[in-house]
């Protein structure tokens, strides 16, 4: 004789059905639980009451009737049932209590607002773009801001080349902000204006133009230096700036980093062409002599740039306050000079 197996029994697992659930093989799909029903959950399974959770949630007792059916539809499970002295929570419904909390909690801290950036006690790691023509006199100040404000975050200073997609970086949260100097800085990203820095050319204090100073004719003939990451005229502002008035410099060496500069004007009768913050940077302490460029230049604009996915992050915006902090302090010091 062939047995055979109760549907409430099947796949080794024993379903009580006393609210007359549907327990065919072909069960519709279960309703989606929103977040309305999550806190019902938490109420009820709280007060172990209908008509308690129905006066905590302001609802009548009908309606709350109908809720703990549908929510007894979408488990699968009766949640609370008849007791000695009231209504008590299943196994199930003690474990549907503990994922409503979480599930809960997670909701209010998506629907929250991000609270307020505490500097002092974040251990965020701040990731920064920029060519290291700022090395000399803007990171240092942004370094001792960091340091001061907030001790415990670490500071990652990306160099910015022809080779580094520094708009993918920040697209990607790679980087948090780029700081850099362009003609016309890209339109797809947040821009906020630094400083200005008037254009020099700066120079051995051996070279024989040093005490007459550079013509147009000098200029165009004369041996530059020029960084290697920005010699192309699509990168360089420089550069760019010549091209446009159809006017090319004669770069005979290119060097990878800012901080050569000084000592190979120092040997040599090359001429580089820079803001006047690097320039006197150098020639406080070095025999380097500043000259008037011959070509009307316009100024070196530095710019701030971020991606819109860190618009609204309270850190990063703190960030670009300090970064932004740092550049009124230069210019005003470029302003007194």
């Amino acid at each position: 004789m062939m047995s055979t197996i109760s549907p409430a029994c099947r796949g080794g697992r024993l379903d009580a059905n006393p609210i007359g659930m549907n327990n065919s093989p072909m069960q519709r799909p279960r309703e989606p639980l929103d977040t309305h029903l999550l806190r019902i959950l938490q109420i009820l399974l709280t007060e172990h009451s209908v008509s308690r959770a129905a006066i905590k949630l302001g609802l009548s007792q009908p309606a709350l009737s109908n809720s703990l059916k549908r929510l007894r539809e979408i488990t699968g499970d009766p949640i609370l049932v008849r007791g000695k002295t009231g209504m008590v929570p299943t196994e199930r419904g003690l474990e549907l209590y503990a994922h409503a909390n979480e599930a809960l909690a997670a909701i209010d801290r998506i629907t929250e607002p991000p609270g307020e950036f505490q500097p002092a006690s974040t251990t965020r790691e701040f990731h920064l773009g920029a060519p290291d023509y700022l090395d000399a006199m803007f990171l240092p100040n942004i370094a001792e801001i960091l340091r001061r404000e907030a001790p415990s975050s670490k500071l990652i200073v990306h160099p910015i080349n022809s080779d580094f997609d520094y708009v993918e970086a920040l697209e990607r949260g790679h980087l948090d902000v780029v700081i850099g100097n362009w003609l016309e800085p890209p339109p797809q990203l947040h821009t906020s204006r630094l400083f200005e820095d008037e254009v020099v050319c700066m120079l051995g204090s051996h070279h024989p133009l040093a005490s007459r100073g550079i013509s147009l004719k000098h200029y165009l003939e004369l041996p530059h230096l020029a960084p290697f990451p920005y010699v192309s005229p699509r990168l360089s502002f420089i550069d760019g700036y010549l091209a446009e008035q159809g006017l090319q410099r004669n770069i005979q060496m290119t060097i990878p980093y800012f901080g050569q500069v000084a000592g190979m004007l120092l040997r040599t009768d090359l001429v580089f062409t820079t803001g006047r913050q690097f320039a006197q940077h150098y020639a406080r302490y070095l025999p380097i002599t500043i000259l008037p460029t011959p070509i009307a230049f316009p100024p070196m604009r530095f710019y701030l740039l971020w991606h819109t996915r860190s618009q609204r992050a309270p850190e990063v915006a703190w960030l670009r306050k300090c970064i932004s902090k740092v550049a009124a302090m230069l210019s005003a010091s470029i302003l007194s000079t």
